[in-house]
């Protein structure tokens, strides 16, 4: 199991959160609310909270590669919705 997070300076977590779970909401499991949310992505977890400063993303991945395959997927839609924003994701381990 690999881990990774990442924090996202933003005053617009809350709407990035839920624009992410809803995307994905039609294809994978997925719970959210308006500070919190949780997508299974075949067995490895993305969780997501937010607040009024910032959007934390915590991956769990059964190994390194899909650790980075579920970052890069979560980056590129967070880019589409986040297109006027445009955060800075620096992912870290652990």
């Amino acid at each position: 199991m690999t881990r990774s997070s990442a924090t996202i300076e933003t005053e617009f977590a809350s709407r990035y959160l839920q624009q992410l779970c809803k995307h994905f909401a039609h294809k994978i499991p997925v719970e959210f609310s308006k500070t919190a949310g949780r997508m299974e992505f075949e067995g490895n977890t993305c969780l997501l909270e937010a607040d009024q400063k910032a959007l934390t993303i915590s991956i769990q991945a059964a190994d390194a590669d899909i650790n980075r395959r579920l970052q890069d997927v979560i980056v590129r839609h967070l880019d589409r919705f986040a297109f006027r924003d445009r955060p800075e994701v620096r992912w870290k381990a652990g």
